[in-house]
């Protein structure tokens, strides 16, 4: 233990501990632009500066460790002035046209500016550090609004592992971040999972807008515009509109379906039903697999980033993906070839579908040539959590007031009531679960998981479990794997040989779906603490509050096989719910 003096206060704090973590310890805060705890603690953006007694320059807080002794100024007058003025440099390499941004009331650089009290010569519409536009399918980049924090850098080499975005400063004067110099993102290694959106303290990295794309069409009196939001979205939206994190499901579900009708969606429902529909088509071609020497270990595929990142990086494992498609692309298919068809009396092409995802690659995926159906895409637009609730809040809608409203359709009606995918151990386990009733005549137990990479309280550097169940006297090794470096260890795995997997579920955002790249953004809350409330959101929702059913036990599901898809892996639900993948080609530096 080492006794420092902090702004006059004696603590005693563990060695090692950097001053930053010190002044945190007794409620001091200090402001931070570059830094990420344990992905990007280098002291670059000089906004953490402190002064410590003995040191002739300001030292970073963020990677300084205390000293015995050691006395600390977080807030002096030289302290200030060093802050400010580094705020005002940044300041005017920045564009301001706030109006227009997407990070409009979430921008860090924003709210730092006005606690500082910053005033400078240039502030209005200026052209920043740098004009360009970069494009992407399922994010952007707009370089006048780059502070250069280097955050977005560390999370793409550390967290994801892409590797697509860089610190270019061959030009000492003209420093820029950026991916391949002249490359759209698509033309990249880029996943499009929107880690580096979620870190970006401005506007400078946003997923690519479909909100005009969908208010288009909400204006339209020919198409028939259906909304579908995945499970995460009723437990994480309220977030945007005052509630705290880990709010119950059960009190937002029915303001979100309300403020949908007030935006004008002319049909609501959720992707539950095709969650399962993705279960039983993966549980077939996981027996498949098993009883006839297929590919194995099987993949999932439902996340697109992950499936992308194979596709660009690893091809040679493609045969090892199910051909199952994601539970959004699934249901906009049947929403558009059987359901609007059979209830609504309304063609494929008079049909308009919009998801509403925690995920930037979903915008990436929908564009997919391969996720059509007789010439019709399945889904049309993807907004993120973030998106919609810019939508609510520029029509006026106070969620918080909303009555609640349940919606009354056929598509409503067709809707699962219990997926088993957003709880326990997600798509692998229920896929799981439905193999064992079909091959042992009962569900399985409960899967004891062991950690062999990362933990709970370290999400962002990835996590690895793993476990051994027995089904119709097979033991089958099965993992769940989510995070960049995560997946690249498993992959290492798979390559060595030594140990046969026969199932492995990969997510590319740490912690899952539920700290996708399109979630509400949180500021000052450790991730692991965020991803663990809004787990329970939906853990509540799903095991206590709803009647969990198992996937092939949903009658909505039931009821499409026996009146459409006849059965899985049938000739029909191969052209609806099934895709195919194949390598892609980026250009290297």
């Amino acid at each position: 233990m080492a006794n420092i003096t902090i702004n006059d206060i004696p603590v005693k704090v563990k060695n090692g501990t950097t001053i930053l973590n010190a002044c945190k310890s007794i409620g001091v805060k200090i402001p931070t632009l570059c830094f990420i705890a344990e992905i990007n603690e280098i002291g670059f953006c000089r906004i953490c500066v402190v002064e410590v007694e003995g040191e002739q320059d300001l030292v970073s807080a963020c990677n300084t460790e205390i000293t015995n002794g050691m006395v600390v100024k977080t807030d002096s007058e030289l302290v200030l002035e060093s802050r400010k003025n580094t705020l005002r440099l940044l300041a005017n390499k920045h564009k301001f046209n706030c109006w227009q941004c997407p990070k409009d009331g979430e921008c860090e650089f924003y709210d730092m500016l006005k606690t500082y009290d910053i005033t400078f010569d240039e502030f209005g519409p200026s052209v920043g550090r740098n004009p360009e536009v970069i494009l992407g399918t399922g994010i952007s980049m707009d370089q006048s609004k780059c502070i250069l924090c280097k955050r977005c850098v560390a999370v793409c080499q550390e967290v994801v592992t892409a590797k697509v975005l860089k610190f270019r400063d061959d030009d000492g004067l003209n420093p820029f971040v950026s991916p391949t110099v002249g490359l759209a993102f698509d033309e990249t290694g880029c996943i499009f999972c929107g880690a580096c959106v979620n870190v970006c303290p401005t506007g400078t990295l946003h997923e690519t807008d479909h909100v005009k794309r969908v208010e288009a069409m909400l204006r339209d009196p020919n198409k028939l515009v259906v909304v579908q939001p995945a499970p995460e979205v009723q437990a994480v939206i309220g977030e945007e509109f005052g509630m705290k994190i880990g709010t119950p499901v059960k009190e937002v579900e029915g303001k979100l379906y309300r403020a949908l009708k007030l935006l004008g969606f002319d049909e609501i429902t959720d992707v539950n039903s095709a969650a399962d529909l993705t279960v039983m088509e993966n549980a077939n071609r996981l027996i498949d697999r098993l009883q006839n020497d297929g590919k194995l270990p099987m993949f999932t595929s439902s996340c697109a980033s992950w499936v992308r990142y194979t596709e660009l990086n690893r091809p040679e494992y493609i045969e090892n993906l199910s051909s199952v498609k994601s539970p959004h692309m699934i249901q906009g298919s049947l929403i558009k070839h059987y359901y609007a068809p059979k209830y609504l009396k309304k063609s494929p092409k008079e049909v308009f579908v919009v998801s509403v995802m925690p995920c930037t690659s979903k915008k990436y995926e929908i564009e997919r040539p391969e996720m059509e159906s007789d010439g019709v895409r399945d889904v049309d637009a993807v907004l993120t959590i973030r998106e919609l609730s810019k939508m609510i809040k520029r029509k006026g809608i106070r969620v918080k007031d909303l009555e609640d409203y349940m919606p009354d359709s056929p598509l409503a009606k067709l809707t699962g009531t219990g997926s088993s995918i957003p709880v326990s151990c997600g798509e692998m386990e229920a896929t799981l679960r439905t193999v064992s009733h079909k091959l042992d005549g009962a569900p399985l137990e409960k899967i004891e998981y062991k950690f062999t990479k990362g933990s709970p309280m370290n999400y962002g550097k990835g996590v690895i479990k793993e476990a051994t169940v027995t089904i119709a006297g097979n033991k089958l090794n099965i993992a769940k794997v989510n995070g960049g470096t995560a997946i690249k260890e498993m992959y290492k795995r798979i390559d060595s040989g030594k140990k046969q997997y026969h199932f492995i579920e990969f997510m590319t955002c740490a912690g899952g779906c539920i700290n996708g790249g399109g979630m509400p953004i949180v500021h000052d809350i450790p991730a692991h603490e965020v991803i663990i409330k809004r787990s329970d959101a939906l853990y509540r929702q799903h095991e206590q509050d709803l009647p969990l059913r198992k996937s092939y036990e949903n009658e909505s599901v039931l009821k499409a096989y026996d009146e459409f898809l006849k059965e899985p892996g049938s000739e029909v639900s191969h052209k609806h719910c099934h895709t195919k993948y194949s390598q892609k080609e980026y250009r290297n530096e």
